[in-house]
């Protein structure tokens, strides 16, 4: 179940906010032979995210987020750049880049589907489990002002009576943001000048639009070296000799099958539906290119 972009709702009661963590979504089914990690699109993570295991459950359920904390304990997506393209990860990898599972709602329990129940009642289940669930809040709380100072992405506002309804983007969850970020396509690359000469410059980034992948701008800022590197090495294989845009794209680019999605943090929208100051958070591997619609 997906959430859709907005502000706090104004009849508050009726909902509760939970902290909005800035990782990867997955489902953690917890059996007999221990837990079993899929993406959203049902992809295995099971031995990508060995640390998670230890619940102590054995028939459930649980949906939530797998994220990489920083030194001050808040998710840092950047961190967790490290660990999402790493099927079998080492030892170093492991004690580097550690990774949490904030598990947040209960879909099965002892064989039971509990996608009926209201969401109250699934997080009253959820927190017995004692299976290291977050805490949600009231609706009418200042959890939205605490995330900010603290540097958080925002809440999520979730209808206290509301099911539970897979693979729908319901408006019984909505998602209040204190930055404003959105996924893009990556269609290409500038070459670097300067320090960057050899390598990437900035990315091409472009949504899917009636007439095909339309572009948006680029995007130069956010990067490390280390970033760019792997950057490059997952692009130069999937060179191009076309542009993939259905609109025309300026300056002399390199272009790439639209196949990988990335974030970006952006001020605002352009007039000409252009993305401004937009700055690189990282790749998404949890979500599909046909997904990043304008």
């Amino acid at each position: 179940m997906l959430a859709v972009p907005g502000a706090l709702p104004s009849d508050r009661e009726s909902y509760g906010l939970e902290v909005k963590w800035d990782g990867i979504r997955a489902v953690v089914h917890l059996g007999d032979g221990g837990p079993r990690v899929t993406g959203r699109h049902g992809v295995d993570y099971t031995r990508r995210y060995p640390e998670i295991s230890g619940f102590g459950v054995k028939n459930a359920v649980l949906d939530g987020e797998i994220v990489a904390l920083d030194a001050r304990g808040r998710p840092s997506f950047v961190r967790l750049q490290h660990r999402m393209h790493l099927s079998d990860p080492d030892p170093l990898a492991l004690r580097l880049y550690p990774v949490a599972y904030m598990p947040f709602d209960l879909l099965h329990l002892d064989g039971i589907p509990l996608l009926d129940l209201p969401y109250r009642d699934r997080r009253a289940l959820l927190d017995e489990l004692d299976v290291g669930a977050p805490p949600y809040f009231p609706g009418d709380s200042d959890l939205l002002a605490a995330t900010s100072e603290q540097g958080l992405e925002g809440v999520i506002a979730k209808r206290l009576d509301s099911p539970y309804r897979p693979g729908t983007r319901a408006p019984w969850w909505i998602k209040v943001k204190n930055v404003a970020t959105t996924e893009v396509v990556i269609g290409g690359w500038k070459p670097g000048k300067g320090r960057r000469e050899g390598g990437i410059g900035s990315l091409v980034m472009g949504m899917f639009t009636e007439a095909g992948l339309t572009y948006v701008g680029h995007v130069g800022t956010g990067f490390t070296d280390v970033l760019l590197d792997d950057l490059y090495r997952m692009l130069r294989p999937m060179e191009i000799p076309r542009s993939p845009f259905a609109n025309q794209v300026p300056w002399r680019n390199r272009w790439v099958r639209p196949d990988l999605v990335g974030e970006v943090a952006y001020t605002m929208w352009t007039d000409d539906r252009r993305l401004r100051h937009p700055v690189w958070r990282g790749l998404r591997a949890d979500k599909l290119p046909s997904e990043v619609t304008l």
